[in-house]
């Protein structure tokens, strides 16, 4: 390579791990075997706007202050844009953005420059899934002017992306490509893919998190399984076009999401809890100037050290503010540590075989907490058995709030206190 690679960041919604596979996403499924699919990756934080805060700012939420949705960014600190402008890169962000309205502030409107996060150019909407459906709507530019499309979404996101990483570039360029496909859209509660590709998915077996339980999987799954579908496509529009323009060999590709989906099978919503439905994402990288990983591809990867390993992999030095661990590193985690809001404040950590989590309830301003989860997933593929009160695993538990408890610190936060919760339901 003559010079730095050129990277996209390809962020979906919402999209559980288990749908990278040959059946629905095998244009990914191929990349994945070119550079590296890590199977054990997973979100810091299961809500969208604090995800990509955490990504933005490379901190945590108790950092960053983004704990829920409808709380702006911070301006302050250096942002990963700021990095990648101060390290020779252009910087782009196209699709949506999440962390500029106060509630829904920026519902219909543009972000303005100073709520950016430092991106130099700018196509997005803060609330995608109110300014637009699956077939049409509206983003955004630089100067707040309103661009309306026509169209499926997913393709069109894909178009602006495509127009801008084959203009003219004199810097090596940083593009966060960040679609809302496949989260449901809130306008109409459904999962709004392409008119008539959700039926080859409707014999699609369940994941075991989900199968037999209550939930509105039955109705959504199938359409849900085609808007990841759309979206391997519009991944493999992306890369025919570097190859054709001989650019593919000088760019590096990461392909993730900001959390999963339980499809409401383990609370009201589609997130917000410990679960692997909800916390499990894929990570994919590759592209010409991804290294294959000469380590363990089953390595625990957190979406916090997304932010790193992408500076790393540009050559520009990692913010010491920065929470993650870059995975060019060498260094190995043992554990990845979460926050959960909005249907309670909790605090998880995941390893290889166990889930534990905790909750103050609504109770946002305490270090007091109550076991909440513990399952093991090596026995319990499905976290159908929630043996937090289990007296044969009295010492995972206590191994597990050890770890949880290190991880808290690490981030800057008080030593948790733990009270004991008297009931907890089996799931």
């Amino acid at each position: 390579m003559s010079r730095k690679p050129d990277i996209i960041f390809i962020f979906s919604d919402q999209q559980r791990a288990d749908t990278i596979n040959a059946e629905v996403t095998p244009n990914l499924t191929e990349f994945a075997k070119e550079g590296d699919s890590f199977d054990f990756a997973y979100t810091c934080q299961p809500v969208c706007g604090p995800a990509r805060a955490c990504l933005q700012t490379g901190q945590y939420p108790n950092k960053n202050g983004c704990i829920t949705n409808g709380v702006p960014m911070k301006k302050e600190g250096v942002h990963l844009a700021d990095a990648f402008n101060a390290g020779g890169y252009d910087t782009a962000y196209i699709g949506k953005w999440h962390l500029a309205s106060k509630g829904l502030e920026y519902r219909n409107k543009g972000v303005p420059e100073d709520l950016r996060g430092g991106y130099k150019y700018w196509l997005a909407a803060d609330l995608l899934e109110f300014s637009s459906s699956g077939s049409g709507g509206k983003l955004w530019d630089n100067d707040c002017k309103e661009v309306r499309f026509d169209g499926i979404r997913a393709e069109k996101m894909t178009d602006y992306a495509i127009d801008y990483i084959t203009s003219p570039h004199e810097k090596p360029y940083f593009l966060f490509l960040s679609y809302l496909e496949p989260h449901h859209q809130n306008t109409s509660g459904r999962f709004e893919c392409p008119a008539g590709t959700a039926a080859k998915f409707r014999k699609m077996p369940y994941p075991e998190d989900i199968k037999g339980l209550v939930g509105d999987h039955v109705v959504h799954y199938p359409s849900y399984l085609a808007c990841c579908e759309e979206l391997d496509k519009c991944v493999a529009r992306i890369v025919d076009e570097l190859k054709k323009n001989g650019k593919y060999d000088d760019t590096l590709i990461i392909y993730t999401s900001d959390h999963g989906c339980h499809f409401r099978t383990r609370n009201l919503e589609y997130k917000r809890s410990c679960h692997s439905g909800s916390t499990h994402i894929p990570l994919v990288m590759f592209g010409g100037a991804y290294a294959k990983d000469k380590g363990n591809v089953g390595r625990l990867v957190s979406l916090i050290d997304l932010p790193p390993t992408v500076l790393t992999a540009a050559g520009i030095p990692v913010p010491e503010t920065f929470d993650g661990i870059a995975m060019q590193s060498g260094e190995e985690r043992d554990c990845v540590f979460v926050h959960i809001s909005e249907s309670g404040n909790g605090r998880c950590v995941i390893t290889h075989r166990y889930v534990y989590s905790v909750t103050s309830g609504q109770n946002y301003d305490t270090n007091v907490y109550k076991d909440d989860y513990l399952y093991d997933k090596e026995n319990d593929r499905g976290e159908r058995k929630n043996l937090i009160n289990s007296p044969e695993y009295v010492e995972v538990k206590q191994k597990m709030r050890e770890l949880l408890t290190r991880e808290m610190v690490k981030a800057g936060e008080p030593a948790p206190v733990f009270r004991r919760r008297i009931f907890k339901k089996n799931i």
